[in-house]
């Protein structure tokens, strides 16, 4: 379908796609919108409710209760199967009602940074073309659109007009290396760009010939996307997550030997087995997961305009513990302020800031840039009214390879100016320079770029009306330097300072001169330290360093691998084309809203403005959400090893069951609903100080040692209530042991609930929330559930008021304990 429209002339095509050079009406594109249908690849299908809550069932855990429910049923313990089977449902449809919520959510944030395209429409076919900002998905064959470096290729154009145009095609063919398109020879696939492909350098301007599913895009691009490998946080889960699971298999064959060897119970007890196994698992982990990220991203959308696109990356920036960004936009402003114009004695000399101007001018006339750059722009600032008084023949913008600018002017009668600005080492290797001139006019620009000044060349050539205008022009005249400052941004120095109290480290990875970047970082409060090159630091030393300068595209992305390769969490925020290698190397990118369309399509998170402050709210909303899911983890799986631990040696050492299956599982659905709290929970501030990250180990110790200090409580219990039971005032009455049992494991869950929240204490407002709550409901169900209607169906029966007294000092002593190591271990926490 593209090679049919796009063959012949340019003329011939134009006329088959029923356009002109100067694009369609505003009517003829809503006409052609309907006929052709937005400019939108299919959607993967939404899954269904039924699909959803089969695709819960990948969850280990969840396959894991599945599992041992069937088990239940397979041996008639219809009860206990029954109970942990709606516990799989339950955590299904939770599961999948999030996903839902999420995903819908989701969907409206990505729709607020759509792409756009630069599309040349009218309102008549009267009124001459404009240029405008349109939606991708308004584009329909026949528009005619502009490009320039960075952009994403909105469909399949054939071109009509392109400057030093190269583009890059690995969504298509794989090739890594830029193509080069032209309009020189007229055909083949160099007149041809297709969507998917992104624009290295050059301009063009091109016509639309196939959108939507017409494109070649949507033809070759069946195969679904890779799915990214998890973060820091989900890797530290995965791996506490396996180690429970494998405890779990354990645990009921465990209980079946040992109440065979010392009690003479044989089958008989593998239904409380597979209640004390169930009694282990987090089941509600995914529910929790899934709701804390939804609405930690729908808050930072809502509060601060920053839009989470792929949302496990709320994980990854709660665990950030260094932040690469670059200099210009960030920690200065976009625009850079002249400061002096230099001859080649380092003179003042306003020609030569006019002539760079005037450069700059036809630069952006000529090249069909959509905007001029910052140091054109601030060029055209500084000079007033130049550039129209002369007749602009060429010009070739900047590029990132070349580092040059050209623009050709008519000069003198049958003469043309070449006019060059660039950096300086790019202009003077294309001068024509005495012996010795070279390097003292590199000493002249380094001494101005050593004070911290950006620094720009200029250069110029006078050639023969009939020469062709050179793309890489050489044997230029030297003309002198024009020096830039950075304006600070505003609200640079507060960020990095709340970003420094957030254990978060920043680095400067910049293209600009080691002193310029020393300078800014001064100012604002940043240590640089000892500012290095690029091209001077190994990979080993990236750790050590806060500015490094002179970064080509391909050393931010290798000192982003190196850092995480030292074991940092890295996130780096990046806003052009030569930013994309480094933003897909990270573990989290972040691009403005503004960015260039292929750094925008790579980035995790789109922030409204190139803001540091902005980062620092993301930040904050990470490590809330992962604060909410450490606490759940912390809080379920201390208290459900201590159940656990406690329920085998009472199980060993009384003469019956401690509890039946149905109550064990009544027990744990409780704790599993008033858990779902900890979505909703606001950790404290010094869960908000450090880098959110698991570490296995500590917290598995973490988990072990209050999970033995909950056993100890138990077994305390378990003390009291059987010397009540077999004392002078004796009742002999299992129902009585399993209520106390009950209710005192409710007890000591909702005092854990409290006192192991992430960076909480148990004081004032602090017990009030949706934890706290949680909690109260907790106990009240414990208190109430046994002479209940509901209790007797489950075995348990009212307590007399005796039995209240002293389980409750055992919960006062517990509580104190759990007050102190909790104090002890803070500073540890994992």
């Amino acid at each position: 379908m593209v090679s049919e429209t796009a063959g012949g002339t340019t003329l011939e095509v134009l006329r088959r796609l029923e356009s002109g050079p100067r694009g369609l009406t505003e009517a003829e594109a809503a006409a052609r919108l309907l006929t052709s249908g937005e400019n939108t690849l299919p959607e993967a299908r939404t899954p269904s409710w039924p699909l959803r809550c089969g695709r819960a069932l990948r969850d280990p855990f969840t396959a894991v209760l599945l599992c041992l429910g069937l088990v239940s049923v397979a041996i008639a313990s219809w009860g206990t199967g029954v109970v942990i089977l709606a516990l799989v449902v339950v955590s299904c449809v939770l599961r999948a009602t999030g996903e839902h919520r999420a995903d819908r959510s989701m969907s409206a944030l990505r729709d607020l940074v759509a792409g756009t395209a630069a599309v040349l429409r009218r309102t008549d076919g009267r009124e001459p073309p404009e240029s405008r900002e349109v939606p991708v998905a308004e584009l329909v064959p026949g528009d005619v659109i502009r490009l320039g470096p960075g952009d994403l290729i909105p469909a399949d154009v054939r071109l009509l007009r392109a400057r030093g145009l190269t583009v890059h095609e690995a969504a298509l063919t794989g090739e890594s290396a830029p193509v080069d398109k032209s309009t020189a020879d007229g055909s083949g696939e160099s007149l041809l760009c297709f969507q998917g492909s992104t624009v290295a350098s050059g301009t063009a301007t091109a016509v639309v010939v196939a959108t939507g599913t017409g494109t070649r895009f949507a033809a070759a691009h069946r195969q679904p996307a890779a799915r990214r490998e998890g973060g820091a946080f989900d890797r530290s889960v995965h791996g506490i997550s396996w180690v429970l699971i494998r405890f779990m298999l354990l645990t009921p064959p465990l209980v079946l030997m040992a109440n065979a060897a010392l009690r003479g119970r044989g089958l008989e007890t593998l239904p409380f087995a597979v209640a004390v196994a169930v009694g282990l698992t987090p089941e509600m982990l995914p529910v929790i997961v899934t709701t804390c990220l939804a609405r930690g991203a729908a808050l930072l959308a809502r509060t601060h305009g920053v839009i989470v696109k792929r949302l496990p990356a709320l994980h990854d920036l709660g665990a950030v513990d260094v932040l690469c960004v670059d200099k210009t936009g960030t920690l200065t402003q976009d625009r850079p302020v002249v400061e002096r114009s230099l001859d080649p004695a380092g003179r003042d000399d306003p020609e030569v800031l006019h002539w760079a101007a005037v450069g700059a001018w036809w630069t952006l006339q000529l090249a069909e840039l959509p905007a001029p750059d910052a140091l054109d722009e601030a060029l055209l600032e500084a000079a007033g009214p130049v550039g129209e008084e002369y007749d602009g023949v060429d010009a070739v913008p900047f590029d990132p390879a070349r580092r040059i600018s050209t623009a050709v002017v008519r000069g003198s009668l049958g003469r043309h100016t070449v006019v060059v600005t660039g950096a300086v080492e790019a202009v003077l290797e294309r001068c024509a320079t005495e012996p010795g001139e070279r390097d003292r006019l590199l000493a002249l620009a380094a001494r101005e770029a050593d004070t911290g000044l950006r620094v720009l060349a200029l250069a110029t050539a006078d050639r023969p009306a009939g020469a062709r205008a050179p793309t890489d022009p050489r044997a230029l005249a030297f003309r002198g330097l024009v020096t830039f400052r950075d304006a600070l941004a505003p609200t640079a120095a507060e960020a990095l300072r709340g970003l420094a109290d957030r254990g978060v480290t920043v680095k400067v990875l910049t293209g600009d001169h080691p002193a310029t970047a020393a300078r800014a970082c001064r100012e604002l409060g940043l240590d640089p330290g000892r500012v290095r090159t690029a091209a001077h630091l190994a990979d080993a030393e990236a750790d050590g360093a806060t500015v490094v300068a002179r970064c080509t595209p391909q050393d931010k992305a290798r000192l982003v691998a190196a850092l995480r390769a030292a074991g940092h969490t890295v996130g780096f925020l990046g806003d052009g084309v030569n930013d994309v290698a480094a933003l897909r190397a990270a573990d989290v990118s972040l691009a403005p809203r503004s960015a260039v369309g292929v750094a925008r399509e790579s980035a995790d998170v789109v922030l409204a403005e190139k803001d540091l402050t902005a980062i620092g709210h993301a930040i904050t909303a990470g490590r809330h959400a992962s604060g909410n899911i450490a606490s759940y983890l912390r809080v379920t799986l201390s208290s459900n090893l201590g159940n656990v631990v406690a329920m085998l040696a009472a199980g060993l050492l009384l003469p019956f069951l401690p509890m039946l299956p149905a109550q064990v599982l009544a027990q744990n659905l409780c704790f599993d609903a008033a858990q779902l709290a900890f979505a909703h929970d606001r950790p404290g501030a010094a869960a908000l100080r450090g880098p959110a990250v698991l570490r296995p180990r500590s917290f598995l110790r973490f988990v072990t040692g209050f999970g033995l200090l909950n056993a100890l409580a138990d077994l305390a219990t378990f003390a009291v209530l059987a010397l009540a039971l077999n004392g002078p005032d004796a009742v002999d009455d299992e129902a009585v042991f399993h209520s106390a049992w009950f209710t005192e494991n409710l007890l000591t869950q909702a005092l854990v609930m409290l006192l192991l929240r992430s960076g909480r204490r148990v004081e004032g407002s602090r017990v009030r929330g949706p934890v706290g709550l949680a909690a109260a409901g907790l106990a009240a169900v414990g208190l109430l559930l046994p002479p209940s209607p509901l209790g007797g169906a489950l075995g348990m029966t009212a307590l007399p008021a005796a039995y209240y007294l002293l389980p409750a000092v055992v919960l006062g002593l517990y509580a104190l304990a759990l007050t102190a190591a909790r104090a002890r271990h803070r500073p540890r926490q994992p």
